[in-house]
């Protein structure tokens, strides 16, 4: 039977120390590219393969990370757990799923003090129960990466895109358009709503941008970014006397709701009204008609998010913070353009 691999054949091959061939397995920056190549070719040639349970025993890790979302039926979550579990496989790590329903004692739990006594090594966080202050009180030992639309106090990193900016983009397509009587569906005027907060603010600065005012009645809160309450929404903006002709929607979830209302009430989109969403879920693409929608770049959102964890939890002295903006672009379909 033939013998496994170990770290010193890779070392001899390769004509450097143990430690330098670990150093290049484990991702530790303090390696020439030049010996990184060397150690590379070294590892191909002999087919190793790093004894992942060994290393995190003698480094007194699990093996282990925490992806903690809201919701895991909502597919933007579902498809961004996708991009996180095969980074983080790639690196040797498994991912802990745990879904909060927006509980501020379930989310606290996960962040407070001592938390690291669980079973994993560090967290990737989606809050939506805890406002700024509460994150803020986080143990400042556990290796943390957040993301969405918060802002890090200095002791974790931040991975988002800019939401103003993209829901500016979203606002003014529909301007662009010749609409002018805009509703946005997704508002959430509390606390813990800064997402939508700030899809908000960039709904406002676009009208702005025109030499318009945003109609304050046609913003319509919701309680989620689902189906259902984009339905409700969309019903109660057509009740107006003057019913908006395009409406943003603050996730596609959102839009494919008040698509079906729209739809159900006999009016066409886009040449009745025209509607675009955020976030760019499968479901939208393969919609009749499918959603114009803001692509945020899921895939870089987890490769950097789990980058960032694992260099944080790697690091004898933990990193400065950083922020990380992935870029987004504007997907033009069939319920603004037509078809």
């Amino acid at each position: 039977m033939r013998r496994e691999v170990t770290l010193r054949d890779v070392a001899e091959l390769a004509g450097v120390s143990s430690r330098t061939v670990s150093n290049v397995v484990n991702g530790y920056a303090n390696v020439t590219e030049r010996t990184k190549a060397r150690v590379q070719r070294a590892v191909d040639e002999l087919g190793y393969r790093p004894n992942v349970l060994a290393r995190n025993l003698a480094q007194g890790r699990s093996g282990q990370i925490a992806l903690v979302v809201p919701y895991l039926d909502t597919p933007y979550f579902s498809e961004l757990l996708q991009s996180v579990i095969r980074t983080a496989r790639a690196r040797g790590y498994n991912v802990l799923i745990d879904q909060t329903d927006g509980d501020p004692e379930h989310e606290r739990a996960f962040i407070a003090h001592g938390s690291r006594r669980l079973l994993f090594d560090g967290v990737i966080f989606s809050p939506l129960g805890l406002d700024q202050h509460a994150l803020a009180d986080h143990d400042p030992n556990l290796p943390l990466v957040v993301l969405g639309e918060r802002t890090s106090d200095g002791t974790f990193d931040h991975v988002g895109i800019d939401d103003v900016a993209a829901s500016r983009q979203a606002t003014e397509h529909l301007l662009d358009l010749g609409r002018r009587r805009l509703a946005a569906i997704g508002d959430q005027p509390y606390a813990t709503g800064e997402a939508a907060q700030l899809r908000t603010r960039g709904f406002r600065e676009a009208h702005a941008a025109h030499g318009l005012t945003a109609r304050e009645d046609l913003i319509i809160s919701t309680p989620r970014f689902n189906r259902k309450d984009g339905a409700q929404a969309m019903a109660r903006l057509l009740d107006l006397p003057e019913p908006p002709d395009a409406v943003f929607c603050y996730s596609d979830l959102v839009a494919l709701g008040a698509i079906h209302t729209l739809i159900s009430r006999g009016l066409r989109v886009p040449e009745d009204v025209a509607v675009i969403g955020y976030d760019d879920i499968e479901d939208g693409a393969y919609a009749n008609p499918s959603v114009t929608t803001i692509s945020p770049d899921k895939e870089m959102i987890a490769t950097s998010a789990v980058e960032r964890l694992l260099l944080r939890i790697a690091s004898p002295t933990p990193p400065p913070a950083v922020e990380l903006r992935a870029p987004h672009r504007l997907i033009i379909r069939q319920s603004t353009a037509g078809r």
